[in-house]
């Protein structure tokens, strides 16, 4: 049934009872035709509607280590140790030894699972034995990811001397341009910024000996295939090359086959995102409506975390104002903001300082935010896939999330 407040709002008031639900009437895998009672119904609303199959008591991973297991060195043992990390996830428990041994390492695991540490742990062991500079290559889709790879190996790399770049738009090229020049051991980026320093002969490429490719999927769908081609066409072909995806297509397949040697698989994916997640609509008749129901349900005490995601960057700023008008503590991020201040947002919300965070899609891609316990579609998605990448910062590991998608009915 549609989503129905589970009781009062905070801000007094009855719950509005204009929610509605719909029923599907055909398979999901049908392309359904437009529904001419809703408006810009390139996605019938019965896509939006599924409850969560998979819930949070399904039988927990039995790793075969701990991290206390793996080879590496005293001091990389001591920062694990400080993160509070002592049994490995799947991607972690199964990737790892191959990773040391400097096998080629197809990953594939959902958004959420731990992979970032998969790879970062064996890199900072190997660089802590031979020290080379420009030595390693990681290539994300967004830069919030590309940030958040930078923080990790910050926090696994602290006090062994080892330095990291950060090379992402919206962020001073310059300055990227001499970190480069100091000769840092890892280089992060996303790859829009990379061919921008490939082009201005800035990034030299040959002295790199291990290539991550994280979320090689979203890559791809966001249009960076060509790009990711000429980078890793500069490369030195004796390399380590690790590959991590959600997902395997054709597409994805053949790039394995052209950028990895004799590749290990290692697979731990589970239900797909949609099945983890609770997913109901809330029909409005008009902008106003959409915003006075979106107020009430944020009045509601189970909404703790919220995405709320809205269609252009001056919608998503306009909306995170109103809700801070409305004494909701709210952070925007979207392509208007600098890179600094997108994180400064995303830092306020994985914090807790601000408890609804609004995103346009681009900018939420690849983010990894703990805890969520609602995502809303203020404005609907263009694709389905996309609405699957949106829901999917919910419902994290074994947890089941819970999705809302405003709907305008005629």
């Amino acid at each position: 049934m549609a989503y129905q407040p589970s009781r009062r709002p905070r801000t007094g008031g009855r719950p509005n009872s204009g929610t509605r639900s719909f029923r599907p009437n055909r398979p999901h895998n049908r392309r359904p035709q437009q529904n001419k009672r809703f408006k810009g119904a390139a996605i019938h609303p019965s896509k939006f509607i599924n409850r969560a199959t998979v819930t949070g008591v399904e039988t927990p991973y039995a790793a075969t280590h701990q991290f206390s297991d793996f080879p590496f060195s005293q001091q990389l043992h001591g920062n694990i140790a400080a993160k509070g990390y002592i049994t490995p996830s799947a991607i972690q428990d199964q990737s790892i030894p191959h990773l040391l041994e400097g096998r080629d390492v197809i990953g594939l695991a959902n958004t959420g699972t731990g992979k970032t540490a998969a790879f970062l742990l064996p890199i900072i062991e190997k660089l802590s034995a031979n020290r080379d500079l420009l030595s390693v290559l990681v290539i994300a889709p967004t830069r919030e990811l590309a940030q958040q790879i930078d923080e990790q190996f910050r926090d696994f790399s602290r006090g062994m001397k080892l330095y990291s770049t950060l090379l992402v738009g919206g962020a001073n090229i310059e300055r990227q341009i001499a970190q480069l020049r100091r000769g840092p051991h890892v280089v992060i980026g996303t790859p829009g910024r990379m061919m921008d320093l490939m082009k201005r002969g800035q990034l030299p490429l040959k002295t790199v000996t291990t290539l991550v490719l994280d979320e090689a999927d979203r890559m791809l769908d966001m249009g960076f295939i060509n790009d990711i081609r000429m980078i890793v066409g500069q490369l030195s072909p004796q390399r380590q090359t690790l590959f991590f995806s959600a997902t395997i297509t054709p597409s994805i397949q053949k790039l394995t086959e052209d950028f990895l040697k004799d590749p290990v698989t290692v697979s731990v994916r589970t239900a797909d995102t949609s099945e983890r997640v609770d997913q109901d609509v809330v029909v409005a008749a008009n902008k106003e409506e959409k915003l006075a129901k979106l107020l009430e349900l944020l009045g509601q005490d189970e909404f703790e975390k919220v995405l709320l995601f809205g269609e252009t960057k001056y919608g998503v700023q306009r909306l995170s104002d109103n809700l801070e008008k409305q004494g909701i503590s709210s952070v925007a991020i979207h392509g208007n903001k600098s890179q600094s201040q997108r994180q400064r947002a995303l830092r306020s919300f994985k914090n807790n300082q601000a408890r609804v965070m609004v995103a346009t899609d681009v900018a939420a891609r690849g983010l990894d935010i703990p805890n969520v316990s609602h995502v809303i579609n203020f404005d609907q998605p263009a694709t389905y896939e996309d609405y699957v990448h949106r829901i999917g910062r919910t419902g994290r590991g074994t947890a089941t999330g819970k999705a809302l998608t405003f709907v305008e009915h005629r």
